[in-house]
């Protein structure tokens, strides 16, 4: 089993920056690809963007290319979604999730592929 614990969502104003972090335990953290998705109430989860294994291949969904960047420390076990230029179609309810992976250099981007995920954090954008 892996544990996945999400922190630092809040309330901040649009333009504003947030960094989430993602926290996991039970497992050698550099065997899974990590994503982070988002989710607002009454519509579908989004993907928001996805890191490999070692770090060396990271994908966005277009909404959040330029604004928002994904990175991990895998001696800490954390992935990092480092949000910048927030906007209020950011609010959302983020979730990290990770999917055991044999290869090191893919992502992957379906949600129903990930193996485990976290309790999500909030992020609200006011404009």
């Amino acid at each position: 089993q892996v544990q996945l614990v999400e922190s630092g969502g809040g309330l901040v104003q649009a333009g504003d920056s947030l960094r989430l972090s993602c926290t996991a335990s039970g497992r050698t953290f550099s065997d899974f690809i990590m994503g982070w998705f988002r989710q607002i109430p009454g519509k579908e989860r989004e993907f928001v963007g996805s890191i490999s294994r070692e770090g060396n291949k990271i994908v966005y969904t277009d909404s959040v290319k330029g604004r928002f960047t994904i990175s991990r420390d895998n001696a800490e076990n954390t992935v990092y979604l480092q949000m910048n230029t927030l906007k209020p179609e950011d609010t959302a309810v983020y979730y990290c999730a990770a999917e055991l992976h044999l290869w090191t250099n893919h992502i992957v981007a379906d949600g129903r592929q990930y193996d485990y995920w976290g309790q999500g954090t909030q992020v609200t954008v006011s404009s």
